[in-house]
């Protein structure tokens, strides 16, 4: 592989964890919906231990991502996680906070009783959605950061990145569009989460009342999104020269590249055909469980596309709304030839790591749990 081959290769690695973590918050998303499809105690119950029996998943995934952000593309990972940390410090602080809900909230000894510990599962359903929607809007919408190289040989402070303002990525929700991806991937999250429910539960009066519920969240998705992606797709963008590196603005960019290379434009339509499919025979069809694996797989072609889009065909990926030529792309943000070429090799073994997922996966599920379950066998 060459260079260059190597940064496109490593953005479409990193590309694919986002893809499969925005399919794993439905766990957060089932979370959210614990009072509203969970009417008495018991069925509550029912509830968590089914995200229960998944949110090691995402929890993983979401570091797995950090991590291979942090190795191949350390400029980005510097900018946007050491300038805006109080946006990701809340993100994580919500993803710790459900780890300790789901081990503490009915251990004896418990003095704030299981209902507290409840809310705070919620807690984590909206917030972790929204913010991580809101971090990956910044991919189109840009963030106030300066990159200055220079300062490593000639500054008083060895520091590449800084943010403009003093609000450390809090500003990122000031921008109404990057709230509109952050509510739609809250509301995906609450579909998905809805889905796996009525796979994952055998009791009938939870799986009627997740079907119903699936109306209402997937219209309110659908209307967030679609306005999302004609902006997206209708704006100007931030294209990077492929000779010199210079970002420069570029009329519709996003629609240009899903021109320019069809193949993500296919993975995009397939992404969304599957999405609606999946809940549309959801609703339809009361004897159909398996919306969860259509739309799950429609979610990481969709979140796949859009994210090689806003990376690959010399796109600005982390864009500087405070400073032009401050924006990071692939070639000048990643590790080194030899960092980018060594991770290749470990990278082999990544499909031996997702059949170990799916392998555990299925043996989790191999029963589908119920009320009798949680009453008469460990659980949460």
């Amino acid at each position: 592989m060459t260079y260059e081959l190597l940064q496109q290769y490593w953005w479409f690695l990193v590309s694919l964890l986002g893809a499969i973590l925005v399919f794993l918050l439905f766990v957060q998303g089932g979370n959210s919906l614990l009072f509203s499809i969970g009417h008495t105690d018991e069925e509550r119950r029912l509830l968590v231990n089914s995200t229960g029996r998944k949110w090691e998943f995402t929890f993983t995934t979401l570091v797995t991502f950090g991590g291979a952000f942090f190795a191949s593309f350390p400029l980005f990972y510097s900018t946007s996680f050491g300038g805006a940390y109080w946006l990701w410090m809340i993100i994580l602080f919500s993803f710790v906070l459900q780890a300790v809900s789901y081990e503490f909230q009915n251990k004896i000894g418990n003095f704030l009783g299981a209902r507290t510990f409840q809310w705070c599962l919620i807690v984590n359903g909206i917030v972790g959605p929204l913010l991580l929607g809101g971090a990956v809007a910044t991919f189109f919408n840009g963030s106030k950061f300066i990159i200055d190289k220079d300062n490593l040989i000639g500054g008083t402070l060895p520091i590449i990145s800084h943010w403009a303002n003093a609000s450390h990525g809090l500003d990122a929700l000031l921008d109404p569009w990057n709230l509109i991806l952050g509510f739609a991937v809250f509301f995906l999250a609450r579909i998905l989460g809805l889905l796996y429910f009525i796979n994952n539960i055998a009791e009938e009066t939870i799986r009627a009342r997740c079907r119903r519920a699936l109306v209402g969240n997937t219209v309110t998705f659908l209307i967030f999104f679609l306005a999302f992606l004609l902006r997206t797709l209708l704006k100007d963008g931030y294209a990077a020269d492929a000779a010199t590196g210079i970002i420069a603005m570029e009329a519709m960019k996003y629609l240009n590249n899903l021109t320019s290379m069809w193949y993500v434009s296919l993975i995009l339509v397939a992404g969304i055909v599957l999405v609606l499919y999946g809940i549309a025979r959801t609703i339809l069809s009361a004897t159909y469980y398996k919306g969860i694996w259509t739309t799950g797989i429609g979610t990481v072609l969709t979140v796949l596309a859009l994210l090689l889009c806003a990376g690959w065909n010399n796109t600005a990926f982390y864009p500087s709304t405070a400073d032009l030529q401050s924006s990071l792309t692939i070639a000048n943000s990643c590790s080194s030839e030899f960092t980018l070429r060594t991770m290749a090799y470990v990278s082999i073994f990544v499909p031996f790591v997702l059949a170990y997922i799916v392998y555990a996966w299925h043996s989790i599920d191999k029963k589908k749990i119920d009320i009798k379950e949680i009453t008469k066998d460990e659980a949460y």
